[in-house]
């Protein structure tokens, strides 16, 4: 990795003040991250959608279990970010075997129910280790890290649960008074046939395609902070802004 062309500032930072710098990347490249997100997040949900014939949950849980494929079109463009570079959808689609299809199965498998999956994320997508270095890696990087990568992932799944229930409740307030609403009904089918699960499917891949950014990218940070920290990224960057005058 060329040190030099980051174009983070990389300093001593605890973890989470490290996924803070993470938000504000994201802040700064919403628009790109937002479009190449999309173009894996539509068609998922549109998929997703139309498994509702089967089950009128199965929407919600393909979402929900899809994520972590759709954080590596997310990861993808942070990375090229960290170096300055810009990202389009066409740059996204020309990389999609290395990023949509690679390390497919181990990702929707294994790693999917992994509490720290956007901190660890990078080495697998990022490093191409051999198997055995990778682990080794994993190893280094979550010692003791493990417990604030934990922390941030569970503070995003409550921010998700939180929109996701603050949108559905909406039903609540625009109700008829005479009707009478439960929170069942909300991801059930209905007088409407199949309206409501439907409705709370296409609401949290909202939710999921707003929030997930902000999540990878608290990760990602947390990641180069953890390798400035193991290998000094910070003082080479100084030492080469400094004889580079």
């Amino acid at each position: 990795m060329q040190i030099e062309t980051l174009a983070v500032r990389l300093r001593p930072r605890s973890p989470l003040e490290a996924a803070d710098l993470g938000v504000r990347m994201c802040q700064v490249r919403a628009r790109e991250i937002y479009k190449c997100c999309a173009m894996v997040c539509i068609p998922v949900t549109l998929l997703s959608l139309a498994t509702v014939s089967i089950r009128y949950w199965l929407p919600l849980l393909l979402i929900w279990w899809l994520k972590p494929w759709m954080d590596r079109t997310i990861l993808f463009v942070l990375s090229r970010a960290a170096f300055g570079q810009s990202t389009t959808p066409l740059d996204v689609w020309r990389s999609q075997r290395a990023i949509w299809w690679h390390q497919l199965i181990s990702t929707l498998t294994l790693r999917r129910i992994s509490p720290w999956r956007s901190f660890t994320q990078p080495v697998y997508q990022l490093e191409g280790l051999p198997l055995l270095r990778t682990a080794g890696r994993i190893k280094q990087l979550r010692r003791g890290r493990s417990g604030q990568a934990l922390l941030m992932t569970s503070a995003f799944s409550l921010a998700e649960s939180a929109l996701a229930v603050a949108l559905f409740s909406l039903r609540f307030w625009f109700s008829p008074p005479s009707q009478e609403t439960t929170w069942a009904s909300l991801l059930t089918p209905d007088d409407a046939g199949l309206l409501a699960p439907l409705l709370a499917a296409v609401g949290y891949a909202g939710v999921v395609l707003f929030l997930e950014p902000f999540y990878v990218a608290a990760g990602f940070a947390m990641y180069l902070n953890r390798r400035a920290e193991l290998e000094a990224w910070d003082i080479e960057q100084e030492f080469r802004r400094a004889f580079a005058h």
